[in-house]
């Protein structure tokens, strides 16, 4: 458990590069990949927390976010080919 800082650490460093390519992204789709790839940052912080606390309340986070997250981005392209969600 003596590396659990540095695993944070990279999460953070990682979270602060996604969080660049959203602001700064050439385009939209780079934007939405900068957001995807935030979320399955924030699944990694979460499951660092369950680590490290031992609860299993942050796993379940996670999970929820995966699936919100997922659903999220699939919304998003199917927007971005200008189809309708019933499509």
């Amino acid at each position: 458990m003596e590396l659990m800082p540095v695993y944070f650490g990279i999460l953070l460093i990682s979270s602060f590069l996604c969080l660049y390519r959203i602001g700064h992204g050439p385009t939209v789709p780079d934007r939405i990949v900068g957001t995807d790839i935030l979320g399955i940052v924030v699944v990694g912080f979460s499951a660092l927390m369950a680590l490290s606390t031992g609860q299993d309340f942050y796993i379940t986070v996670g999970l929820a976010w995966t699936l919100l997250s997922f659903i999220g981005t699939l919304a998003l392209a199917k927007f971005l080919e200008g189809r309708g969600f019933d499509e």
